[in-house]
């Protein structure tokens, strides 16, 4: 028979333990005041526009957002949603993954940097949603014209913060690197990419809205369903109860991608520390 060895974890100090009930008390605090701030919107919201000082058929109201959600639940709301976050996600994931590896070939090739960086501050500052007309001509006429904007829009803003990570890392880490021997893939492999984890998250974070953005955008000049085509589709029939639910559940949308992405940086921090 064989006896596992007993790991002993030494018990936290009082200190310590009235530090972390304090940040429990705070988290708690502030998800009350979050959900606070919420209601009370929703319920000026209400009273001001029954009282006639918000014009419902502008502003609309909670009311009717909530009619208008039960009635565009049945009648193919869900396909819309499904439109968007498939563009959105597919915009995300090719933005990332092509901007990504673009910062990596700029921060291996300093002459390339240095080459492209005008290039990429142009970019970058050009109004994208000025190209529809043109990725629409490129593209066609619909969702390959829509993943493309949201790629257009995200991707030159991954590449610029990624290099701008990874240009930041220490030298002195990767000097000592070199010094034992470190080629450059290792150097980027062992000390640059985990060094800047957070920066891939934080532009992950970016690129969520910008995706969606870009999505929105695409939506409004060509498309045939979708979150955005609804709000179109509202807008052109005076339908501002449609316009405002639409928009409330592009919010939740956005807001359910950001969380996923925040879940995804929390789990892989985890993994990290656990094979430190």
């Amino acid at each position: 028979m064989f006896r596992r060895n007993k790991v002993f974890i030494p018990e936290a100090s009082p200190e310590r333990q009235e530090y972390i009930k304090q940040l429990k008390t705070r988290k708690r605090m502030i998800a009350f005041c979050r959900a606070a701030v919420l209601m009370i919107f929703i319920v000026l919201w209400e009273v001001l526009a029954n009282i006639g000082v918000l014009d419902s058929f502008i502003m609309s109201q909670p009311s009717r957002i909530v009619r208008t959600f039960a009635n565009i639940s049945e009648n193919g709301l869900l396909h819309h949603v499904l439109v968007t976050c498939y563009e959105t996600v597919m915009g995300f994931v090719l933005g990332t993954l092509m901007g990504t590896g673009v910062a990596i070939l700029l921060w291996w090739s300093g002459f390339l940097a240095k080459v492209s960086e005008p290039f990429l501050v142009v970019l970058n500052s050009l109004p994208k949603v000025a190209l529809g007309p043109v990725i629409i001509i490129w593209a066609g006429a619909g969702e390959p014209a829509i993943i493309v904007m949201a790629l257009a829009i995200s991707l030159i803003v991954t590449i610029l913060e990624m290099l701008n990570g990874f240009r930041s890392t220490s030298g002195e880490k990767i000097k000592m690197a070199k010094t034992f021997g470190a080629n450059k893939s290792q150097v980027f492999i062992k000390i640059v990419l985990p060094s800047n984890m957070h920066t891939v998250f934080n532009t992950l974070k970016v690129n969520i809205g910008l995706s969606l953005v870009g999505v929105i955008s695409g939506e409004f000049l060509v498309s045939k369903a979708g979150l955005g085509y609804l709000i179109v589709y509202g807008g052109q029939v005076f339908q501002m109860d449609l316009v405002m639910t639409s928009v409330l559940i592009l919010a939740a949308v956005a807001a359910v991608m950001y969380e996923g992405v925040v879940l995804a940086q929390k789990a892989v921090e985890k993994a990290v520390s656990h094979t430190a």
